[in-house]
Protein backbone atom coordinates (compact mmCIF):
# COMPACT_ATOMS: atom_id res chain seq x y z
CA UNK A 1 0.00 0.00 0.00
CA UNK A 2 1.28 3.32 -1.05
CA UNK A 3 0.05 6.42 1.10
CA UNK A 4 -0.07 10.37 0.18
CA UNK A 5 -1.52 13.17 2.35
CA UNK A 6 -3.02 15.66 -0.22
CA UNK A 7 -6.01 18.01 0.40
CA UNK A 8 -9.02 16.49 -0.51
CA UNK A 9 -10.45 16.19 -4.09
CA UNK A 10 -14.07 15.40 -4.12
CA UNK A 11 -14.13 14.34 -6.91
CA UNK A 12 -11.00 11.94 -6.71
CA UNK A 13 -10.89 10.70 -3.42
CA UNK A 14 -13.76 7.59 -2.01
CA UNK A 15 -15.34 8.67 1.35
CA UNK A 16 -18.24 7.00 1.36
CA UNK A 17 -16.56 3.73 2.58
CA UNK A 18 -14.75 5.56 5.77
CA UNK A 19 -15.76 5.14 9.11
CA UNK A 20 -14.02 5.87 12.79
CA UNK A 21 -16.54 5.09 14.61
CA UNK A 22 -17.47 9.08 15.44
CA UNK A 23 -20.99 10.11 13.74
CA UNK A 24 -19.59 13.33 13.38
CA UNK A 25 -16.58 12.81 12.01
CA UNK A 26 -18.13 10.27 10.02
CA UNK A 27 -20.47 12.16 8.75
CA UNK A 28 -18.24 15.26 7.90
CA UNK A 29 -16.23 14.19 6.00
CA UNK A 30 -18.85 12.13 3.85
CA UNK A 31 -21.25 15.13 3.82
CA UNK A 32 -19.85 18.41 4.61
CA UNK A 33 -16.27 18.65 3.80
CA UNK A 34 -16.48 19.46 0.34
CA UNK A 35 -18.96 22.06 0.94
CA UNK A 36 -16.74 23.57 3.55
CA UNK A 37 -13.92 23.97 0.85
CA UNK A 38 -16.11 25.53 -1.28
CA UNK A 39 -17.39 27.73 1.35
CA UNK A 40 -13.52 28.46 2.19
CA UNK A 41 -13.93 28.09 5.60
CA UNK A 42 -11.77 25.00 5.89
CA UNK A 43 -8.94 22.86 4.58
CA UNK A 44 -9.22 19.58 4.22
CA UNK A 45 -6.68 16.82 3.71
CA UNK A 46 -6.68 13.23 3.34
CA UNK A 47 -4.34 10.55 3.61
CA UNK A 48 -5.28 7.78 1.25
CA UNK A 49 -3.87 4.50 -0.68
CA UNK A 50 -2.82 4.29 -4.23
CA UNK A 51 -4.04 3.81 -6.86
CA UNK A 52 -7.54 2.95 -4.98
CA UNK A 53 -8.03 6.72 -3.41
CA UNK A 54 -9.73 5.13 -0.43
CA UNK A 55 -9.54 7.95 2.56
CA UNK A 56 -7.68 6.45 5.25
CA UNK A 57 -7.45 9.38 7.56
CA UNK A 58 -7.84 13.31 7.49
CA UNK A 59 -7.82 16.42 9.40
CA UNK A 60 -9.07 20.19 8.98
CA UNK A 61 -7.42 23.22 9.72
CA UNK A 62 -8.67 27.07 9.94
CA UNK A 63 -8.02 30.13 11.28
CA UNK A 64 -9.35 30.32 14.58
CA UNK A 65 -8.91 32.84 17.60
CA UNK A 66 -8.04 32.50 21.20
CA UNK A 67 -8.50 34.73 24.55
CA UNK A 68 -5.39 35.48 25.45
CA UNK A 69 -7.08 34.74 29.27
CA UNK A 70 -7.34 31.26 28.56
CA UNK A 71 -3.82 30.35 27.57
CA UNK A 72 -1.34 28.65 30.58
CA UNK A 73 0.40 32.31 32.29
CA UNK A 74 3.80 30.75 31.25
CA UNK A 75 2.93 31.57 27.54
CA UNK A 76 0.37 34.46 28.03
CA UNK A 77 3.06 36.66 29.92
CA UNK A 78 5.18 36.79 26.50
CA UNK A 79 2.71 37.70 24.40
CA UNK A 80 0.90 41.32 23.29
CA UNK A 81 -2.18 42.07 25.43
CA UNK A 82 -4.47 42.08 22.96
CA UNK A 83 -7.54 40.79 23.44
CA UNK A 84 -7.82 37.92 21.19
CA UNK A 85 -5.03 36.09 19.55
CA UNK A 86 -4.78 34.15 16.20
CA UNK A 87 -4.06 30.85 16.02
CA UNK A 88 -5.12 27.51 13.68
CA UNK A 89 -7.62 25.41 14.55
CA UNK A 90 -7.13 21.45 14.27
CA UNK A 91 -11.11 21.23 14.14
CA UNK A 92 -10.94 17.13 13.31
CA UNK A 93 -8.38 14.25 12.72
CA UNK A 94 -9.97 10.86 12.22
CA UNK A 95 -8.36 7.49 11.19
CA UNK A 96 -10.44 5.34 9.85
CA UNK A 97 -11.31 2.09 12.16
CA UNK A 98 -10.13 -0.54 9.73
CA UNK A 99 -6.50 1.40 10.03
CA UNK A 100 -5.55 2.14 13.61
CA UNK A 101 -2.66 0.77 14.76
CA UNK A 102 -0.61 1.97 11.80
CA UNK A 103 0.33 5.26 13.47
CA UNK A 104 -1.78 7.18 10.67
CA UNK A 105 -3.03 9.29 13.52
CA UNK A 106 0.57 10.54 13.92
CA UNK A 107 1.48 10.90 10.96
CA UNK A 108 -1.51 13.45 10.38
CA UNK A 109 -0.77 15.34 13.37
CA UNK A 110 2.81 15.86 12.41
CA UNK A 111 1.44 16.94 8.78
CA UNK A 112 -1.10 19.41 10.53
CA UNK A 113 1.19 20.63 12.92
CA UNK A 114 4.34 21.18 9.89
CA UNK A 115 1.80 23.10 7.89
CA UNK A 116 0.76 25.26 10.43
CA UNK A 117 4.25 26.24 11.50
CA UNK A 118 4.46 26.83 7.46
CA UNK A 119 1.34 28.81 6.70
CA UNK A 120 2.32 30.99 10.35
CA UNK A 121 5.46 32.21 8.57
CA UNK A 122 2.70 34.18 6.27
CA UNK A 123 -0.09 34.74 8.41
CA UNK A 124 0.65 34.91 12.10
CA UNK A 125 -0.47 31.78 14.58
CA UNK A 126 0.81 31.94 17.84
CA UNK A 127 -0.32 27.81 18.25
CA UNK A 128 -1.92 25.17 17.19
CA UNK A 129 -5.73 24.80 19.09
CA UNK A 130 -7.68 21.07 19.67
CA UNK A 131 -11.09 19.99 20.81
CA UNK A 132 -10.80 16.54 21.84
CA UNK A 133 -14.25 14.80 21.34
CA UNK A 134 -13.67 12.31 24.40
CA UNK A 135 -11.31 11.02 26.49
CA UNK A 136 -9.21 8.90 24.06
CA UNK A 137 -8.80 12.16 22.34
CA UNK A 138 -8.12 13.99 25.21
CA UNK A 139 -5.28 11.99 25.82
CA UNK A 140 -3.98 11.45 22.32
CA UNK A 141 -3.42 14.91 22.15
CA UNK A 142 -1.53 15.32 25.42
CA UNK A 143 0.87 12.88 24.27
CA UNK A 144 1.97 14.77 21.94
CA UNK A 145 2.63 17.91 24.00
CA UNK A 146 -0.86 19.57 23.73
CA UNK A 147 -1.78 21.59 27.03
CA UNK A 148 -5.34 21.87 28.18
CA UNK A 149 -6.78 25.46 28.46
CA UNK A 150 -7.57 26.47 31.95
CA UNK A 151 -11.07 27.11 31.61
CA UNK A 152 -12.08 23.64 29.20
CA UNK A 153 -10.02 20.97 29.24
CA UNK A 154 -10.92 19.26 26.65
CA UNK A 155 -9.39 21.82 24.38
CA UNK A 156 -6.09 22.45 24.01
CA UNK A 157 -3.30 23.65 22.57
CA UNK A 158 0.57 23.65 20.67
CA UNK A 159 2.24 26.75 20.83
CA UNK A 160 3.98 27.59 17.68
CA UNK A 161 7.33 28.36 19.24
CA UNK A 162 7.02 24.11 20.25
CA UNK A 163 6.05 23.16 17.23
CA UNK A 164 9.53 24.42 15.52
CA UNK A 165 11.21 22.89 18.30
CA UNK A 166 10.03 19.64 17.03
Amino acid sequence: MVVRIEPLDARKHIRKGFSCGKDSLDNYIRQQASQDLKKRVTTVFVLFDEPDFNILAYYTLSSFTVDITDLDEALAKRLPRYPRLPATLLGRLAVDYKHKGKGFGELMLVDALKKSLDVSKQVASLAVIAEALDEQALNFYKKYGFQQFKQNPMKLYFPMKSIEEL
